[in-house]
């Protein structure tokens, strides 16, 4: 028994208890007896919601275990209040067949404490060329992504998307035009032009966006937008959206919480896409508000520490998030009054779940998926107390509300603060 949390739940957030029996939601009620075999948890004070997704973490299994494996990016999922995560497929071997991705599911199976749903590759080993065997595939895959590179080729694309919106499939695109990347690093702007660092322009990401934007018009397939960092982007999402396109976005809680001159010489301020300037957050934070960004995602991903020790220019791309994304949300979004707790629950639980049709939703019946997060009480981010094999966070010494403190699947603790 959950007793007298705030539970926030689609647009509405009110006083009430929940109980959970047989690993289901099995009654919600502004008031609910216990008896003497029930195990009370007082959530009094705390936020409770039904668990958060992100459609977009990289578990680095198989293939890169020194940088994390499925076992603790799951148990830093459950830390951050997250209960189904995406995994991309920039692995080895790239789950590009049906035999290799079930190397992966075989894993996630074995170790995963958490719902995981992988993504196959869009093209074979993310080469960018041949289309992999989309039908063959779908049964066993969330979505489509050859993420960690951008499909450059217009008609390989094209070829794709026919294919994934015959399946009734979706892609969850990586949009990087490379021929603008010039060596770049971080973001082409004042902080790179200060610091003598190479700079990646804006248009190397809403370039991309705009071309398949047509793509997805002749294809009709469905699009999602991964790791949105600038305004151009939410412009381009904007427009096609007024077309009726079924085309969709994400961006991260770094990109919607810092600019590029809150940037340090150290690699934990260094991911791909890069921190930008005031101008794009202020834009993407429009974004979320109006409906155009309708998921927020945390793109987790873990290095080892000698490959995030290089400085800006010589580390590795990626920086962790599963384990702060609620909490900076909380923090910086909803504390100061920029959106409300019920629409941070709807970009981090709900609307990824109607999109990539993950299931769930907190209704009685349904599977105790369930998170609790103290609101009231500070702490500071400390990678040191984090799960996750990786550690490089640009939120490090942070003071921030939202603490995760019970994460349940299926009504099993997962995560007890």
């Amino acid at each position: 028994m959950i007793k007298s949390g705030t539970v926030v739940c689609k647009g509405n957030s009110t006083t009430a208890d929940i109980l959970v029996e047989d690993g289901v939601i099995a009654r919600i009620a502004e008031h609910i007896d216990a008896d003497s075999q029930t195990e009370i948890f007082d959530a009094s004070g705390c936020i409770v919601t039904y668990g958060l997704a992100d459609v977009h973490v990289h578990l680095r299994e198989p293939g890169f275990s020194e940088k994390e494996t499925i076992a603790t990016g799951t148990a830093a999922a459950a830390h951050g209040g997250f209960t189904t995560v995406c995994s991309m497929p920039n692995l080895n071997p790239a789950p590009d067949s049906v035999e290799n991705i079930a190397i992966q599911q075989d894993i996630i199976d074995r170790t995963a404490l958490i719902d995981v749903r992988p993504f196959a590759t869009i093209t074979k080993s993310r080469t960018g060329s041949d289309v992999v065997d989309v039908e063959a595939l779908m049964p066993h895959c969330v979505g489509f992504s050859d993420d960690g590179t951008g499909v450059q080729d217009e008609k390989t694309m094209l070829a794709a998307m026919k294919r994934i919106a015959a399946a009734g499939g979706i892609i969850a695109a990586h949009c990087e035009d490379e021929r603008l990347l010039f060596g770049g690093y971080i973001h082409e702007g004042e902080y790179a032009a200060t610091h003598n660092h190479k700079g990646i322009c804006c248009q190397s990401e809403w370039g991309p966006i705009a071309r398949d934007t047509e793509l997805v018009e002749q294809s009709g397939c469905r699009y999602h937008i991964c790791h949105m960092s600038a305004a151009g982007s939410v412009e381009a999402l904007r427009n096609a959206k007024r077309r009726g396109l079924p085309m969709t976005g994400e961006t991260g809680p770094h990109y919607l919480t810092m600019t590029d001159m809150d940037i340090e010489e150290n690699g934990r301020f260094k991911m791909n896409p890069p921190i930008r300037s005031a101008v794009d957050r202020a834009a993407l934070i429009e974004g979320i508000k109006d409906g155009t960004i309708e998921v927020i995602a945390t793109d987790h991903a873990p290095h080892t520490a000698e490959q995030k020790g290089k400085g800006l220019a010589g580390s590795a791309m990626g920086v962790v998030g599963l384990e702060t994304s609620f909490a900076v949300i909380y923090t910086k979004l909803v504390r100061t009054g920029i959106i409300t707790i019920e629409k941070a629950i709807e970009l981090m639980s709900e609307n990824p779940r109607r999109i990539f049709n993950l299931g769930g939703a907190l209704k009685e019946g349904e599977r105790a998926d369930i998170a609790i997060f103290d609101t009231t009480t500070p702490f500071t981010v400390d990678p040191a107390l984090f799960l996750s094999k990786g550690k490089a966070t640009p939120f490090e010494g942070w003071e921030l509300y939202g603490q995760c403190i019970l994460t349940l699947y299926g009504g099993k603790v997962v995560w007890r603060a």
